[in-house]
């Protein structure tokens, strides 16, 4: 099947609908706007729009959160709609404040980039006949619960498009959610390789002396996989005596794994770090980064990971092959395989020169395809192929 893929040329042909040279007004839409990866992606997307051709406006459901300042310190309104609930009056009075919004901004597109969004934004942009309206898919709709997946399936109806950040949700779109590939556009995720690089602080380890730390940074959720990586890191535990494990998040699967580690007898060569706002200091103290999802997107993490110059390792599943090239840019394992993994480990252990190969062309893919100014520009092709309409 073919997707439309952003980073193509868009067809400019038509007449541009800008009134007397004036920058389109869009208005990007998420629930929140502190930590998180969709918040991120927006928020950059926001910043890194070309502005002699947009005019960026941020909505959220709820005020605070570090990325509203970001934008507001770079000059984006933000308007923030106090969205309680979906089945609540409060959404009822967002729903005229985002009309009054879209009419008295003249907004043209809006784009709503989480479900959240999805639900409560392509509606009511519907509804005030806002030119163009886009949805955002970002991770894969199998992890959505029932109703929520069906009342998604409604929104598809009501777009003019749907944003994918890789082409595993758009294959799973069209298969499982009957979407027409014709209204499926891929904008890959970008990030600041200005931060995500290998210069740099660095965490303070956790262990003294000279280890080789093999990590992670992921939500601790039963989707990420982790009792993988638990088991592959038990295997090479014994042959490898300076090999550490750090996994970096929060979650409600904490307490299971603290069991799991205890059971395997990790003691001393294994630590948990709570969820931390300064990623790529603790990126940089990781050698060899693990993604063992069972089930996957394109994940934010493991592109801050390759960027810092870790040895990426991750599973073979999702948007994870569309960053790793086997053998090129890290190495891939069959999801849930903790044999396999451990091979890997072994390989990348015992291998140093291959181990820098992998990462030096991690990092040279990442600052060359993955930054935010490539996945601005791509979404800004998105925006300009409907809007030129």
């Amino acid at each position: 099947m073919i997707y439309h893929d952003s980073l193509t040329e868009p067809d400019l042909s038509s007449p541009t609908s800008r009134v007397a040279g004036r920058p389109w007004p869009v208005l990007l839409i998420s629930r929140e706007l502190g930590l998180g990866g969709t918040e991120r992606q927006l928020a950059e997307t926001a910043m890194s729009l070309d502005r002699a051709r947009f005019e960026p406006h941020v909505g959220c459901f709820r005020p605070g959160g570090f990325r509203e300042r970001e934008l507001r310190l770079a000059g984006i309104p933000v308007v923030e709609l106090g969205v309680h609930s979906l089945i609540s009056a409060s959404a009822l009075a967002a729903a005229r404040q985002l009309g009054r919004y879209l009419v008295e901004r003249d907004i043209r597109l809006v784009h709503a980039f989480d479900v959240p969004s999805d639900l409560f934004g392509v509606p009511v942009a519907r509804l005030f006949r806002a030119p163009v309206v886009l949805s955002s898919q970002r991770a894969h709709r199998a992890l959505t619960p029932g109703a929520t997946r069906h009342l998604l399936r409604l929104t598809d109806r009501l777009v003019d498009g749907i944003v994918v950040n890789c082409r595993s949700v758009a294959r799973e779109l069209t298969s499982h959610d009957a979407v027409p590939p014709s209204l499926i556009h891929l904008a890959y995720n970008g990030i600041d390789t200005t931060v995500f690089q290998s210069e740099g602080p660095v965490a303070e380890a956790p262990w003294p002396g000279a280890v080789t730390v093999i990590g992670v940074v992921c939500a601790l959720r039963p989707e990420k996989g982790l009792h993988t990586l638990l088991d592959a890191f038990a295997r090479v535990n014994a042959n490898h005596a300076d090999a550490r494990l750090l996994i970096v998040g929060s979650g409600p699967m904490l307490p299971e794994l603290e069991g799991r580690a205890a059971a395997l007898g990790l003691a001393d060569r294994f630590r948990f770090q709570s969820a931390v706002p300064n990623v790529a200091e603790w990126l940089r103290a990781m050698d060899i980064f693990v993604l063992p999802s069972l089930s996957e997107a394109l994940s934010n993490s493991l592109m801050e990971a390759m960027a810092c110059g870790c040895c990426a390792i991750a599973s073979d599943t999702g948007g994870n092959p569309e960053l790793i090239r086997d053998g090129e840019t890290g190495l891939l394992f069959p999801p849930g395989d903790a044999l396999a993994l451990a091979a890997r480990l072994e390989r990348v252990l015992e291998h140093l020169e291959e181990r820098r190969r992998l990462s030096d062309n991690a990092a040279r893919l990442m600052r060359g395809r993955f930054n935010r100014q490539a996945a601005a520009r791509a979404m800004g092709e998105i925006y300009e192929r409907y809007l030129a309409r």
